[in-house]
């Protein structure tokens, strides 16, 4: 008896046709510095001009178990924007303008459709990001997950001068909040067990006239126009991922400076408010975005300038003291 990789659950022809599917959409996100097309053994980029000492800076990330929710709910369209999303906002806090993209979509029976949808999310992300999706890779891995699950990772690389990399805080900087769409892609663990174990509630539900499942899977904002826009007169700007404003922010203060951020400034959203019914507050703020997704340090005499070409608000100040950020 003879027996086929497809016997074995890998099935080369459906990996071709999500190939086939995919072409147009990551074709879009193409720019003129892409040399190639799709389908060769690695993808390659022509390097900008313009740059006097560039540096190539990466950042790898993945969704968690967001992912989970995505394909409980059998909705693929949003999670690959959270990909991009999580390498991009990384890049722009060490003034790093993206370039290119890569993807990597494990799964245990691969689902055309459904990895389609990714993926054009991912395209979808990175022509927000202004870059360019140049490669990724699909593994088709029965055994090592189960038949529905996936897993995503992605690799972003962009370029920036060399003399930028250091953030330039200083005492008096003003601490400018740019909203989050949401909890964005991090403390999916706790958000799973609050609604579903806790409360028992189902993606139907609603929490101020929006179904929940529509507010879980809201995509990851990404700020990369808003740097590009507003970098002239950003001294430093951190991503509030996981571990909050308390641990994101002293990425990029000296040893003498601490940030100081007064909660109520921030306009923290409806499904923080309602979480925060049922998790403490510290444990909230050291775990969420609680509404803001990226804060940029500027100059006191450029808030206005900032605040006039965004959609920022001011939450705080830098001040003398050790490194930190002090809750008010």
């Amino acid at each position: 008896m003879k027996i086929s990789y497809k016997d074995a659950g890998v099935d080369i022809d459906a990996g071709n046709s999500l190939v086939d599917k995919i072409k147009p959409v990551v074709k879009e996100t193409f720019n003129e510095n892409v040399v190639g097309g799709i389908g060769s053994f690695a993808g390659a980029f022509r390097l900008p001009a313009g740059y006097k000492k560039p540096v190539l800076l990466s950042a790898t990330d993945g969704v968690g178990t967001k992912l989970k929710l995505a394909i409980d709910a059998k909705k693929y369209d949003t999670v690959g924007i959270d990909l991009v999303a999580m390498c991009v906002n990384d890049l722009i806090c060490n003034f790093g303008e993206p370039l290119f993209f890569l993807d990597y979509y494990a799964t245990g029976k691969l689902d055309v459709d459904a990895a389609a949808d990714v993926i054009k999310g991912i395209a979808k992300g990175c022509k927000q990001a202004e870059c360019a999706l140049i490669g990724g890779e699909t593994a088709e891995m029965p055994g090592m997950y189960s038949e529905n699950d996936f897993d995503l990772a992605g690799f972003a690389v962009g370029i920036a001068e060399e003399d930028e990399l250091n953030p330039k805080v200083k005492e008096g900087d003003i601490l400018v909040a740019l909203p989050s769409s949401g909890i964005h892609s991090n403390g999916y663990s706790l958000v799973r067990k609050l609604f579903f174990e806790k409360l028992n509630m189902k993606f139907d539900d609603e929490i101020d006239g929006k179904k929940l499942i529509d507010i879980l899977l809201t995509p990851t904002r990404i700020y990369v126009k808003d740097f590009k826009r507003l970098k002239p007169y950003i001294h430093a700007l951190a991503h509030i991922t996981g571990g909050g404003i308390v641990e994101n922010l002293p990425r990029v203060l000296p040893d003498d400076l601490e940030a100081v951020v007064y909660k109520d400034k921030i306009k923290v959203l409806p499904i923080f408010e309602f979480m925060s019914k049922y998790v403490d507050e510290a444990e909230m703020y050291r775990t969420f975005n609680m509404g803001v997704g990226l804060i940029l340090a500027v100059d006191e005499k450029d808030v206005d300038e900032v605040l006039k070409n965004s959609d920022g608000y001011v939450i705080g100040e830098i001040q003398k003291g050790k490194k930190g950020v002090k809750l008010k």
